[in-house]
């Protein structure tokens, strides 16, 4: 009875030494990212139990805050990796040389235009997501006001005070918006039709979903957003349409990359292997039907089949060489509709 008695004390004992090692072994990533709110739990939870060992700390903004954040951080980094966050950005800081060369396993796999041209990679593609108009039908029936079909359609001066549109420079979803319009128009033209739109828009918001939940609640009857927000808003049962402009829609790539300076590298680049996995992909197929590794079929409903048909073209590179100029341009034109922060 006694040597029974000692066994169980010496086994608890032991498992009470081991449980706070096996926490010591555990590497804290710290994980900057503009993903949505919902998506920080199951991705979190998917990625501890897909790489072993790693303990995930997310720093959460908008595309606007996490970028200027990290660009103010370069010379003494905070990040470990960068998971979820627009390709514009990563360009950005792969031009600062603030990314760690990796070519995450199985990275070859994904869509040559959702991948790092460079050898070894800088940034791999999570999702493409897309420019979306989230039409309130109930207002629009209420207020007599058209169902527009492309851009143009909201210069009606019947749409006045009824727009609300997130700010490019806050929002990630307000820049690809505003990239779409000069990759369809030029950028001349894109600047003479945000000029008029502006008189129909109500505020521009700083986050890229604040839109579509606006619309959806009646509170306007057109929210400029993203294609991820209308659908699952949709999906809840909310009063709205999602009309994709024929005349062509921005997007963007989500992607992930390592920061240049981590004192995690290994513990990153295992986090950036599971990001371009199959597993991970059928995550991010939850909530976006464009997705980076082919072959993988999303889950998420309703999304309309004219999200990938009127994708405007666009040069990545080129525009993010061009988003400070152009955030400053549309700053000193527009700014006095934003929301107060």
């Amino acid at each position: 009875m006694r040597r029974s008695a000692f066994l169980l004390t010496g086994l608890a004992l032991g498992l009470s030494l081991a449980a706070p090692a096996e926490a010591q072994q555990r590497t804290r990533l710290t994980v900057y990212t503009a993903l949505e709110n919902e998506q920080l739990a199951p991705f979190k939870q998917a990625a501890e139990a897909a790489v072993p060992g790693i303990e995930i700390a997310w720093v959460r903004d908008s595309t606007g805050v996490i970028t200027a954040r990290l660009i103010a951080e370069r010379q003494n980094p905070r990040a470990d990796i960068v998971w979820g966050l627009s390709v514009f950005s990563l360009l950005q800081m792969e031009a600062l040389d603030m990314l760690e060369p990796y070519t995450p396993a199985g990275a070859q796999a994904l869509r040559p235009n959702m991948r790092s041209d460079r050898n070894p990679m800088t940034w791999t593609g999570m999702d493409a997501f897309v420019s979306a108009v989230c039409f309130n039908t109930v207002v629009a029936q209420q207020r007599n006001l058209p169902r527009p079909s492309t851009w143009a359609d909201l210069l009606d001066p019947r749409f006045r005070g009824q727009v609300v549109m997130p700010n490019p420079n806050s929002s990630g979803t307000g820049f690809l918006t505003l990239a779409g319009w000069i990759g369809a128009m030029g950028e001349q033209n894109a600047w003479q039709y945000m000029t008029r739109l502006h008189d129909n828009i109500q505020v521009y918001t700083h986050s890229g979903s604040a839109p579509c939940n606006n619309a959806a609640r009646g509170e306007y009857a057109v929210g400029l957003s993203f294609d991820m927000r209308s659908v699952a808003l949709r999906n809840q049962g909310a009063p709205i349409e999602i009309i994709i402009p024929t005349d062509g829609v921005g997007f963007d790539l989500e992607a992930t990359a390592i920061m240049r300076g981590t004192r995690n590298l290994d513990a990153a680049r295992r986090l950036a292997d599971f990001a371009v996995s199959r597993p991970a992909m059928e995550l991010y197929g939850r909530y976006y039907a464009l997705l980076a590794l082919p072959g993988v079929e999303p889950t998420v409903r309703g999304y309309p089949a004219e999200f990938a048909q009127r994708l405007v073209n666009a040069d990545f590179r080129e525009i993010a060489g061009q988003r400070e100029r152009i955030l400053r341009e549309w700053a000193s034109r527009f700014d006095g509709k934003s929301a107060p922060r």
